[in-house]
């Protein structure tokens, strides 16, 4: 309680400030307000395009390729998915810490791509790319 008639200044007040406690919330209102809208949203994306330049390579670099009927080459050896995980494992480890490129169809299922994307990373390879194709569109 607060003093009474002025009498008792030296008393203790009771009462509780709120007004800090009432703008810390309005601006975590608002936060949550803009940002909660972006959460939900996805983006339309298509990632087989790019504007970027090509990179030059002095040797020949190890490419895994996915094709539309999700038939997946090891350089020039057409293998299956978990002969690829043993044959990418059994590498020796200079290899494994230069790059390694997929290239992947646009119509293949983006399931099969990040499960051959974990069997690289799985067998111990760092430097993943992608190969895309250059965009039509340069601006």
């Amino acid at each position: 309680m607060g003093p009474l008639n002025g009498r008792d200044r030296k008393g203790l007040v009771a009462d509780i400030n709120v007004t800090p406690l009432v703008d810390v919330m309005l601006v975590l209102l608002i936060i949550f307000m803009v940002t909660a809208p972006m959460m939900t949203q996805g983006l339309d994306v298509n990632l087989p395009e790019t504007t970027s330049k090509a990179l030059r390579q002095d040797d020949e670099p190890l490419i895994v390729t996915v094709d539309k009927e999700a038939k997946i080459t090891l350089g020039k050896m057409e293998v299956s998915q978990g002969i690829l995980k043993d044959q990418l494992t059994k590498m020796d480890e200079e290899k494994k810490k230069e790059p390694i490129y997929l290239k992947a169809d646009k119509d293949v299922a983006y399931g099969i791509v990040v499960a051959v994307m974990a069997d690289i990373k799985a067998a111990g390879f760092d430097k993943l790319g992608m190969i895309t194709k250059p965009s039509e569109k340069l601006e």
